[in-house]
C-alpha cells in the first residue's frame, strides 16, 4: 500500500458533499481508504488516527482541501487523482443542472428568491454560526446540519431566532420534515396530524416511520440539535417548537423526543407542556419512569410512543398490527446458542436506535458498555475493544470526524462486524439499516457478503451466530424496503419490525437459565 496526498489551496466544499465524495472515492478500484476533507485541525487528527497524515497535510491551511488516499502500490496515483477530480466535477455538473442559478451568499439568494423562508447550513463548523446569523438576519428559519459549533454560539443563535419568531434547528441537526419535505436524513412519510419535536435524529425518524406504518402522518418534524436539552442551552429550541406546533391548526398531537435531558430542563419542558391545549406524548430515552398526567403521556420505548400518538389522533388500536414479539422464535434461538454465547454486540448507524437497544439491555444486564454510555464505568473510548454486551454508535463524532456518516459509508461498521462475528462469546449481532433521504442506496446489500460469510464461518466452528437486522424506512422511501428485508432474511438473518422489537429480541435471545423471567 502507498499513501498519496493532494492539497487544493483555498478550495471549499461543504460537509455533505465531502461525505458523498469520500464514499465514492473509497469505492474506486485499488483504494484501501480515502479521506476528502477540509484541512481543519480536527480532520488532521482523524488522518493521524487512520495513518493518512503526512508533512503535506500538516502544512495545509484550514481553507485548503485535502485529498488523502491509501491505495495498492501498483495503482498510479496520477490516474487515481484524475478519477477523484472527475467525481468532483461530476458532482458540480449535476448540481448545476438542478437550477438555472447558483448563489454564493445567503443575502444574494434571499434577494433573488424573496419567498424563500428556510436555509440549510452545511459548512465547516467554524463558519456555520456566521452563516446561520446571516440567514436569521434575513428572516430565514435555519436548519444547521453542521456540528463543532460552540455552546455559546448556539445559545446566541437560538436567542436571536426566538426574538425574530424563527426556528433555529441545530447545530448538529440531522433530521427535519417541514411541510412534508424531508431535510437531510429523513424518511418519506404521509402528511398527517402528528407534530414531532426531536433532539435526536434517528429517534425522530423512527417515530415518524412507525406513525406512517400505523396509518397516520406527520404535520411537521422539527429538529432541535442534540445539545438543546442540556443545562446550558436550556431547551430553547424545543420550547419554541412546542409553541409553533401549538399554534399550527394541522397539528392535533405533539410528540417530544430526546435522550435524557438535564433535570432542570426536563422540568421546564414539563411546565410548558402542562399548559398545552393538545395532547403530548413524551419519549425521553432512558429517563426515569413517570406517571401520566392529564394530557401528557410518558412512554419508555419508541413503538409505544408512536402507538400512543396515533391512538390519540383517532386511530383504533384494535385495527392495527402492532407486531408483538415472536415468543416461539425467542425460544428457538435460545436453544441454538451455546452456553458461552452470552453477549450482544450492537453496531448502529443511528445514535438513538443504539440508545434504545442499550437501555433495553440495561434493564436485564449490568455489564452493558458503549461509546455513548453516560457513566465512565461503562464508557468505551475510540479504539477500545468490546466488553460483555457492547453497543457502538458509528455516527458518533469520533467515527465521523473527517469521514462520511455510516448511513452513507458503512466501512467502519463492516470492519467491526467482522471482528465481532469471530468472537465465540457473541450470540447476537444487532444492526440497523436506515433508508430515506441522504442514506446509502442499498444499506443491507452492502453488508450481505459479510453477514453471509460470518454465519458460514460460525457454523463451520460449530456455533450459531444470530444476526438481527432492523430496516428503518417506509414504502414511500426511494430504497425498496421490501427488497431490503428480503436480502436480510435470504441469508438467514432475523428481521425486526421496529427499533423497539429489535432491542427486545436481542436481549431475550441471550437471556440464560435463571436470568429468564
Amino acid at each position: 500500500m502507498s499513501i498519496s496526498i493532494k492539497i487544493q489551496p483555498n478550495t471549499y466544499i461543504d460537509s455533505v458533499s465531502l461525505m458523498a465524495l469520500s464514499t465514492r472515492a473509497n469505492q474506486l478500484a485499488g483504494v484501501d481508504q480515502a479521506i476528502i476533507a477540509m484541512a481543519t485541525e480536527m480532520n488532521k487528527e482523524v488522518m493521524k488516527n487512520v495513518g493518512l497524515f503526512t508533512d503535506e497535510v500538516e502544512q495545509a491551511q484550514t481553507s485548503d482541501l485535502v485529498i488523502a488516499v491509501e491505495a495498492d502500490a501498483s495503482t498510479d496515483s496520477a490516474d487515481l487523482f484524475k478519477e477523484i477530480e472527475h467525481l468532483m466535477t461530476e458532482k458540480k455538473t449535476k448540481s448545476s443542472g438542478q437550477s438555472t442559478e447558483q448563489y454564493t451568499t445567503i443575502e444574494t439568494a434571499k434577494k433573488a428568491i424573496p419567498e424563500a423562508n428556510l436555509a440549510v447550513i452545511s459548512v465547516n463548523g467554524q463558519y456555520a454560526a456566521r452563516e446561520a446569523r446571516k440567514a436569521l438576519t434575513n428572516d430565514l428559519h435555519v436548519m444547521m446540519f453542521s456540528d463543532n459549533v460552540s455552546v455559546q454560539e448556539e445559545i446566541q443563535l437560538k436567542d436571536l431566532a426566538h426574538e425574530k419568531g424563527l426556528l433555529m434547528m441545530g447545530p448538529d441537526c440531522g433530521t427535519a420534515i417541514i411541510n412534508n419535505i424531508g431535510l437531510c436524513f429523513a424518511n418519506k412519510v404521509r402528511k398527517g396530524s402528528i407534530g414531532i419535536v426531536g433532539a435526536s435524529g434517528t429517534g425522530s425518524q423512527e417515530i415518524s416511520v412507525r406513525i406512517h406504518e400505523f396509518g397516520e402522518g406527520v404535520s411537521q418534524l422539527i429538529g432541535t440539535g442534540g445539545r438543546d436539552l442540556s443545562e446550558a442551552v436550556g431547551g430553547r429550541m424545543m420550547m419554541d417548537a412546542i409553541d409553533a406546533l401549538e399554534a399550527d391548526p394541522d397539528t392535533k398531537v405533539i410528540v417530544l423526543i430526546s435522550k435524557p435531558p438535564a433535570k432542570a430542563v426536563e422540568e421546564k419542558i414539563l411546565t410548558r407542556v402542562r399548559q398545552s391545549t393538545k395532547p403530548v406524548v413524551i419519549w425521553f430515552i432512558g429517563s426515569e419512569s413517570r406517571q401520566n398526567e392529564e394530557g401528557i403521556y410518558f412512554e419508555k420505548m419508541s413503538k409505544a410512543a408512536a402507538l400512543r400518538a396515533v391512538t390519540l389522533a383517532g386511530i383504533d388500536e384494535n385495527s392495527l398490527d402492532v407486531h408483538p414479539l415472536n415468543l416461539p422464535l425467542i425460544d428457538e434461538v435460545r436453544t441454538k446458542l451455546n452456553s458461552e454465547q452470552r453477549y450482544i454486540r450492537g453496531l448502529f448507524t443511528g445514535g438513538t436506535l443504539c440508545d434504545e437497544a442499550m437501555f433495553t439491555a440495561k434493564e436485564r444486564f449490568s455489564d452493558v458498555y458503549s461509546n455513548i454510555a453516560t457513566d465512565d464505568e461503562h464508557l468505551l473510548h475510540f479504539g477500545d475493544p468490546s466488553r460483555a454486551h457492547t453497543f457502538i454508535d458509528f455516527g458518533a463524532d469520533e467515527f465521523t470526524n473527517g469521514k462520511p456518516h455510516p448511513m452513507i459509508d458503512p466501512s467502519n461498521r463492516i470492519a467491526r462486524f467482522v471482528e465481532e462475528a469471530a468472537d465465540p462469546t457473541v450470540g447476537v449481532i444487532l444492526m440497523d439499516f436506515v433508508l430515506g433521504y441522504g442514506s446509502h442506496t442499498d444499506p443491507v446489500g452492502v453488508m450481505v457478503p459479510y453477514m453471509k460469510e460470518a454465519k458460514e464461518k460460525a457454523a463451520a466452528e460449530g456455533r450459531h451466530l444470530e444476526i438481527i437486522g432492523y430496516v428503518l424506512g417506509t414504502d414511500l422511501d426511494k430504497q425498496d424496503i421490501n427488497e431490503q428485508v428480503e436480502k436480510l432474511t435470504a441469508i438467514g438473518a432475523t428481521y425486526a419490525s421496529s427499533s423497539q422489537n429489535a432491542g427486545l429480541l436481542a436481549r431475550e435471545f441471550v437471556v440464560k437459565g435463571a436470568e429468564r423471567s
